[in-house]
This record gives C-alpha cells, structure tokens and sequence, in this order.
C-alpha cells in the first residue's frame, strides 16, 4: 500500500509541478512533512541539500531520495516512477500542442499566468528553508532573538558567494565543511 502511495503522491507532485524542480519542493514538502509525516521539515531540508548536489534533475532526485527514506528501494522506485510517468506523458501532449498552436495568444497569457504563481510557490519554500537554517526551527519563533548566528554566517556567505558567480558545488562544499568545523568547534566549547 505504501508504495502506491509514494506513486500516487509523487504522480500528483509531478502533475502540478510547474516551473521545474525547484517549484516541486513546496508540493513533495506538503505530502511527505505536513500531510502524512513520513519524515520532518529538517529530514526534507537535508534530502532537498543532497538532491541538489547530486547529478540530475532535482525534483527526481528529491522523489528518489524520499522514497528511499520512507520505504526503502522498493520505495525510491515507486516515487520516482510516479514523478517521471506524468511529466513524460504530459510533456509529449504539450510539446505536441506548443509545436502546433504556440503562437496562439491564449497559449501565451497561459504561460504568462503561471510564472508568477510558479515563483511564488519557490518564494514559499524559500522561506520555510530560511527559517529553518536561521532558528533551527520549522515553524518562526516567537522570540526571533534565538536565531543561530552561524547560520546567519553561512547564509550570508553562501549569498556573497551566489552573486560572485561562484559555483554551486563549491559553495555547498565549502559551506559543509564550515559546518562541519563550526559544529565541532562548538562541541569542545
């Protein structure tokens, strides 16, 4: 049953998902965190870090990766299946009727309708991120004093390092072993 579900969920994350992987996040975060509790925003947040690092599509790795937490390989199969079949099926229709009628006015304010509703969705899941990185909590504190300065730190310095060009991999390094020297650092403190 449970891999029906990772199916089923991950087939409707796919079916919704407009924008690419990124505006995923908010969906697969609705059903495996808040809907059925299969793992916490902090487990998400981390699958999320290491789907990003890994080589390919993020929304694929993030339902493997998921999958795998939730049920095992058998698992990891099911979500990711269920997010792949939608988007083909869909993607070939699309590309098809794009292809034929993409000219069309009404196809165009289509797409000019969902890029602000797509970034919105990224915007949202963003957010939840920040605060989870800034207060090590999944919901805002009620005494926003708490906050974590090392990841303020880290945030801040991932952000310089955004605008630098800097690349992802390195940034994601480097602030993983910053972390990880922080983390130990504060252990024999």
């Amino acid at each position: 049953m449970i891999y029906l579900l990772l199916f089923w969920e991950f087939a409707k994350v796919a079916i919704f998902c407009v924008g690419g992987g990124y505006a995923s996040m908010p969906l697969i975060q609705a059903a495996v965190v808040d809907t059925y509790h299969w793992m916490s925003l902090s487990e998400f947040v981390d699958i999320f870090t290491i789907s990003q690092m890994t080589p390919g599509p993020i929304g694929i790795n993030a339902a493997t990766f998921a999958g795998q937490k939730i049920a095992g390989f058998p698992g990891a199969v099911c979500a990711t299946v269920g997010f792949c079949t939608p988007s083909l099926i869909i993607g070939i229709a699309l590309t098809r009727l794009f292809f034929s009628y993409g000219d069309i006015g009404a196809i165009r304010g289509v797409l000019n309708g969902l890029r602000p509703a797509v970034v919105a969705l990224i915007a949202a899941a963003g957010i939840s991120f920040v605060v989870l990185a800034l207060w090590n909590t999944e919901t805002l504190p009620a005494d926003l004093t708490t906050i974590d300065p090392i990841g303020v730190l880290i945030l801040a310095g991932s952000l310089v390092a955004v605008r630098r060009k800097i690349g992802v991999i390195r940034i994601l390094a480097g602030t993983g072993i910053i972390g990880l020297l922080l983390g130990v650092a504060r252990e024999f403190l």
